[in-house]
């Protein structure tokens, strides 16, 4: 599945990847492949992404590591939309 994360100032991340979990308005919750068509608003927290993913080096200061080796990314608000095994992340 493909995933690109755009920030106002750019596209922070592209490229394919295994899971997606966002904070969605209605709580937390996780995109795999061939989920549903979704489209949510996103509060704040964290943007969780797992898969063996390379950040550009002008934007590896944005994110971090967790616990469980899931890269993270923290945002204010944002929406997110999935549709055929691509999801856009518009954060903020």
């Amino acid at each position: 599945m493909y995933l690109e994360i755009v920030s106002p100032e750019a596209t922070l991340f592209a490229g394919e990847v295994v899971s997606v979990t966002v904070p969605g308005i209605n709580g937390e919750f996780q995109m795999l492949t061939d989920h549903a068509p979704i489209v949510s608003l996103l509060q704040q927290g964290h943007v969780k992404v797992d898969g063996n993913i390379s950040i550009d080096e002008s934007y590896q200061d944005k994110f971090t590591k967790d616990a469980t080796g899931k890269t993270v990314l923290s945002i204010t608000s944002g929406t997110v939309e999935m549709k055929d095994n691509k999801i856009i992340v518009l954060a903020d």
